[in-house]
């Protein structure tokens, strides 16, 4: 893949689970609630990519070095935009919590 592709994909993917948390945020369900199912869902897809990218490093041992170094850079990108999303999730969450103490 190109890095235009990979670009367009992880932006279009940053993009969905932004507006997936919005939408979660803004739901008609009572905020623990809300706050609990997207903390757990966040969790789980966290894991589910260290798992991904934990067997995409181990399984891959005979592919061109060019080609594996290049795929752990996408790996480690993704990875960090994940992270990054985590924290802005809970700093959503914080900002929302204070505005209800309010």
């Amino acid at each position: 893949m190109s890095k235009k592709i990979l670009n367009t994909l992880l932006a279009f993917i940053s993009g969905a689970a932004t507006g997936a948390a919005f939408g979660v945020l803004y739901a008609p369900d009572k905020g623990r609630e809300t706050r609990d199912r997207l903390t757990y869902q966040l969790y789980r897809y966290r894991d589910m990519l260290n798992d991904l990218t934990d067997s995409l490093r181990d399984g891959k041992e005979d592919v061109p070095s060019t080609a594996k170094s290049e795929g752990q850079r996408v790996i480690k990108d993704a990875k960090d935009k994940a992270e990054k999303l985590l924290g802005d999730v809970d700093s959503l969450i914080n900002q929302i919590n204070k505005q209800r103490e309010v």
